[in-house]
């Protein structure tokens, strides 16, 4: 499964916070895959073919805080195993532009990646940190979150996705050490 995180409705849309929606687009773009609302998944959902299995793209329709909601939902009724979730999600601590992947590891304050690991009972999945940047000052977080990039660090932002989704072979094999190898020696 792969878990973009984002809020939902067009008022969220192009904000920093919905970096992992914008990569479950891509991906799903690039597989021929279509979303579609679902209720008993708390989101939208589609199925893209992967290395010869299916693999689910879930973006959530709840708010971040609640996003282990959904995620909990499709693992349990699809029985898919935490460490086979790779979750994607904007990263305050690193430059737009940046990206890094990752298992497991604390929640770092993001409030989508703590809804995870509680729903799940387990912080042991992988993690697509796409780099947003930071405001700066800690007071000014949740405002910058919310809010659109400036063009330059929107393209940053898209240049980082594309890295990642040159990537998604080994990411979709299972081949998470090559895949961080690839991403992080560029």
């Amino acid at each position: 499964m792969i878990a973009g995180l984002g809020n939902p409705g067009p008022r969220y849309q192009a904000t920093r916070h919905n970096a992992g929606f914008w990569f479950a687009d891509a991906v799903a773009g690039e597989r021929g895959g279509r979303f579609k609302s679902s209720a008993r998944f708390h989101g939208e959902l589609c199925e893209v073919a992967a290395d010869g299995r299916s693999c689910w793209i879930l973006k959530p329709d709840v708010f971040m805080n609640r996003s282990g909601q959904a995620v909990a939902a499709l693992a349990g009724f699809y029985k898919i195993p935490v460490e086979q979730i790779l979750v994607v999600h904007d990263e305050l601590d690193l430059p737009a532009g940046t990206v890094r992947l990752k298992r497991g590891g604390g929640n770092g304050g993001h409030n989508g990646l703590r809804s995870i690991t509680e729903s799940m009972g387990s912080g042991n999945f992988a993690r697509l940190r796409i780099g947003i940047g930071h405001p700066g000052q800690r007071d000014l977080v949740t405002d910058y979150v919310l809010t659109r990039p400036s063009q330059e660090d929107r393209r940053a932002i898209e240049e980082a996705i594309a890295a990642a989704m040159a990537i998604m072979p080994e990411i979709l094999s299972g081949s998470l050490e090559r895949a961080m190898h690839k991403l992080h020696t560029k």
